[in-house]
């Protein structure tokens, strides 16, 4: 009974000491950088404010909740898409274009790692730079649960659920995509230098301010990996769909960065509809590289004078949620597929999954053959991926949504 009462007068004593350490240092300064690990479950800086907060219970819980989640992660999907990054994409572009991607930087960085600028878009919110210091008494640790319930379907499953994320994103006390772009940095090995909310001009370059009421808002995020060399990430709110797109300067803003590289996945097949057509033509006209499952952009609008395909896994048609989506073309590519060890996309089981690589031909070696969809096989090592030569054709030319 001693021994009960002890134990819990030690944890009152604990709550009293971290409750009265965060007002003493609210007014310090606390970089994006020790937030963004204090949410992904790693210790901040010594010197920060934060790091009295990492003695509570509901913080080591959560910390050691992402170093599991995190860990098995790594070991199942990330390491092995960059090693097969490394293999397959060569001579990569500064700019990757990420359309539909909610604030899915972990996927981003493991396929476009050499990248030094991401532009990922999507509906959801941007919201605001978090400040812990400004959270109640006892609020750590559903904020911190928060964190982990809005990223849960990623780390199990590679994508995010847009019905799922539009209820997460909107409540709690760290609301909008900042807080998960700050931890997936965070656990990508990055270190965040500078935070800016900007918003684009109707010319398409960005502004801090005066940027307009119906201007496109979005985030700008400067980090460095380990080499130290900075990089840019953005992150912008709009709608994608054609009258989106014509309303906002979103495509002028990445036709600046433009040719770039691609990523689809997991893109609740909107690139199939004709609503959707200006942001589809957008990504083939200024992509070098395409890296998509079947969710992305269908093989019948790739011009094949202009494009070289490179599936890879095994395409067994889309899930139930999304009847009417087969692409019998892409069966037919698929039967020359080579084999891959991850899984992506809404088949996320590494046995069920595709992932096709397209890249587009210089300009001096397109239309010279049939137009008629052909696998080749990917370069093999010790060299990288070659744009490669034109060769005869191989084969015949919730609502539930997930990003």
């Amino acid at each position: 009974m001693k021994m009960l009462q002890s134990k819990k007068i030690a944890a009152v004593a604990a709550t009293l000491f971290l409750a009265a350490a965060m007002p003493a240092r609210a007014a310090d300064t606390v970089s994006a950088d020790d937030t963004a690990r204090f949410l992904a479950g790693m210790p901040p800086s010594a010197d920060s404010p934060l790091t009295p907060l990492t003695r509570d219970p509901a913080w080591q819980r959560h910390a050691r909740f992402f170093d599991a989640a995190f860990g098995q992660l790594e070991q199942r999907q990330l390491s092995k898409i960059r090693t097969w990054a490394d293999t397959n994409l060569a001579a990569p572009r500064q700019t990757m274009f990420y359309m539909f991607s909610g604030p899915d930087f972990l996927y981003a960085n493991a396929f476009y790692g050499k990248a030094t600028t991401y532009v990922l878009s999507a509906l959801e919110p941007v919201g605001s730079p978090p400040d812990l210091t400004k959270l109640s008494r006892g609020s750590i640790g559903s904020a911190l649960y928060d964190i982990e319930r809005s990223t849960g379907t990623i780390l199990s499953f590679s994508f995010f659920i847009t019905k799922k994320m539009r209820t997460d994103l909107h409540v709690g006390q760290l609301g909008g995509t900042l807080p998960i772009l700050y931890v997936f940095l965070a656990r990508s090995g990055k270190t965040i230098r500078n935070v800016s909310l900007v918003a684009l001009d109707d010319k398409g370059a960005v502004a801090t301010e005066n940027a307009g009421k119906n201007a496109t808002r979005g985030v700008r995020i400067l980090f460095a990996g380990s080499d130290g060399v900075e990089k840019t990430l953005y992150y912008f709110s709009t709608d994608l769909s054609n009258p989106g797109v014509k309303a906002s300067s979103f495509l002028k803003f990445c036709e600046t960065l433009s040719p770039g590289n691609s990523l689809i996945k997991s893109a609740s097949y909107l690139l199939h509809s004709g609503n959707f057509s200006t942001v589809r033509n957008f990504i083939l006209a200024n992509s070098a590289t395409i890296v998509q499952d079947d969710s992305g952009i269908p093989l019948a609008d790739f011009d094949p004078r202009k494009w070289r395909f490179f599936p890879f896994g095994h395409y067994a048609g889309p899930i139930g949620e999304f009847p009417g989506r087969y692409q019998p073309q892409y069966a037919d590519l698929f039967r020359r597929s080579q084999p891959m060890d991850f899984g992506i996309g809404y088949r996320w089981r590494s046995f069920e999954s595709n992932l096709l690589l397209s890249v587009q031909l210089p300009a001096d070696q397109t239309g010279q053959i049939d137009a008629t969809p052909a696998a080749e096989p990917p370069p093999q090592k010790p060299s990288r991926p070659r744009r490669p030569r034109p060769s005869p054709p191989q084969s015949r030319g919730f609502l539930w949504f997930g990003r």
